[in-house]
């Protein structure tokens, strides 16, 4: 198995002996093909790749480059290609929030809803794999296709674009070394609503079903872990792994912005990681703020953020998980304590859970 990513490889104890890393800018077309020529015998393409930009225009040209790219090769070049599995997420039912969207889909998601008449990057993605397969049609074997839309993942893989937990875990961190609250920083909305959650591990295991059940083949999916959770039943587990106080919300006048809050603390950063003897790493490189932001103002949403996972189940039950779904609270105290042990971080370093949503440049090829 190959793995393509824009960073360098995880640390080589967290790696199964059997994955080969090659790291290369997917947004270099030319570095792409020089990297993947010599791959001619793949047959499963796991992309789960994401770049995220200032604005969706500038996001879905960057990430539509970047899995052309990856197509253009692997369609061409590989006989024995039977199948191309691309994650995108529930962001496909309700687009990015920016005081012009218009209206958006009321929850629960299926996965049969239109498209929304707005710029969403991952109907560009789906659009650039579909003419991909087709254009194999009447050259070589058939390759099915498969489309994945997880919920918030919640899963351990620092250095991520988009990694929740992680980030989440550095801030409190970075409160526990200056004693103060971890406080809530988002909406009512965010905190009290329900949503679903997806275990990392839970998406991997879709994604592989997809690639060898026939009954999967050519198909979208929504993946989350089946129950419901509120923010303000999460909050405090976090806290609670820190030994730190807490403050839910407290009226849209005590809200903030944590990426503010967060500035100039790489300092602070930096001392944290020779006190509890972690892998060196920069601040940038661990912590995404503006995902806690997105996270806790519920990506602008007055709605409740959920989807349906009636399709996977009535598929095959093995799709989803359903037989043994992690609860969202329990997988996220799991997470937890894999990043943090006594309140130290000790895990820091760049692991990566395969098909965690936010990996930038990741591209599981088998």
């Amino acid at each position: 198995m190959e793995g393509l990513r824009a960073l360098p490889p995880p640390a080589p104890a967290l790696v199964p002996a059997s994955v080969a890393h090659v790291q290369v800018d997917l947004t270099d077309a030319a570095a792409v093909a020089e990297a993947l020529a010599p791959l001619t015998d793949i047959t499963h393409v796991f992309y789960v790749a994401m770049s995220w930009r200032p604005t969706e225009a500038q996001t879905g040209e960057t990430n539509s480059a970047m899995l052309r790219n990856v197509l253009s090769v692997v369609i061409r070049n590989c006989p024995r290609l039977a199948h191309v599995s691309l994650q995108t997420g529930t962001r496909h039912y309700f687009g990015r929030l920016d005081g012009t969207t218009g209206r958006v889909h009321d929850p629960p998601y299926t996965e049969d809803m239109a498209r929304l008449d707005i710029p969403v990057f991952y109907y560009d993605q789906e659009d650039i794999l579909f003419h991909a397969v087709a254009d194999r049609r009447g050259v070589a074997a058939t390759v099915g296709w498969s489309v994945h839309r997880p919920n918030l993942i919640f899963g351990f893989s620092p250095r991520s674009e988009a990694n929740v937990v992680c980030s989440l875990c550095v801030h409190a961190a970075i409160c526990l070394k200056e004693g103060v609250k971890l406080r809530w920083p988002g909406s009512r909305a965010a905190w009290e609503g329900l949503n679903n959650g997806s275990d990392a591990d839970l998406v991997g295991e879709q994604h592989i079903w997809a690639a060898v059940d026939p009954m999967a083949k050519n198909e979208a999916f929504n993946c989350s872990n089946g129950d419901v959770y509120r923010w303000k039943q999460l909050w405090p587990v976090l806290a609670g792994r820190f030994g730190l106080e807490w403050t839910g919300y407290e009226g849209e006048e005590s809200r903030f912005q944590v990426a503010d809050a967060m500035a100039g603390k790489e300092s602070v950063w930096a001392a944290i990681v020779p006190e509890n003897e972690l892998v060196e790493t920069e601040l940038g490189e661990v912590a995404s703020w503006w995902v806690i932001d997105a996270v806790t103002d519920q990506f602008g949403l007055g709605l409740e953020i959920l989807d349906s996972m009636n399709k996977s189940k009535s598929t095959d039950s093995s799709a989803s998980g359903t037989r043994s779904s992690p609860s969202t609270r329990g997988s996220t105290g799991l997470k937890l304590t894999r990043l943090f042990l006594d309140d130290a971080l000790i895990y820091l370093f760049d692991c990566s859970i395969y098909c965690s949503f936010g990996q930038a440049g990741a591209c599981g090829i088998s």
